[in-house]
Parts: structure tokens; sequence; C-alpha cells
């Protein structure tokens, strides 16, 4: 009576605790998927130079040395 009442015991609390977890897990992975990480980062490295040409930031040959240097084609 006088001792720590753990109500559903230790057992409990860890399986909710996994529980918990596990619908972190799949929260965060249907919002990955969503987000529609499956592009690459030379997708975004691509991007970002082709702003820069646009935007007069860099020169047609450094574009296209940037290009080779990533690996984009």
């Amino acid at each position: 009576m006088g001792g720590l009442d753990w109500g559903m015991g230790f057992g409990g609390l860890l399986w909710m605790i996994l529980a918990v977890v596990l619908v972190v897990a799949v929260v965060w992975a249907l919002g990955a998927a969503i987000s529609g990480r499956d592009h690459t980062p030379n997708d975004d490295a691509a991007q970002i130079l082709k702003a820069r040409l646009a935007r007069g930031e860099i020169s047609n040959e450094e574009y296209q040395q940037a290009r080779s240097l990533l690996g984009i084609n």
C-alpha cells in the first residue's frame, strides 16, 4: 500500500513508449514521402546553378564547369 504505484506496471510503460516511437516513425515516413524527398541532391544543385546563370551571377563557362564538377549531365 505504501509503495510506488506503477499503474499498468513497468512493462506496460515500455509498451507505451514503443507505441509512441512507432507512431512518430510512421508519421515521419509519411511526411517524407508526401514532401517529395525522392529527388537527388544533384537535382537541387542543378536548379541552383540554373538560377544563378539566369540571374547573371555566373557565366556560361562557370555554369558548364560546375555541372561537370558535380557530375550533372
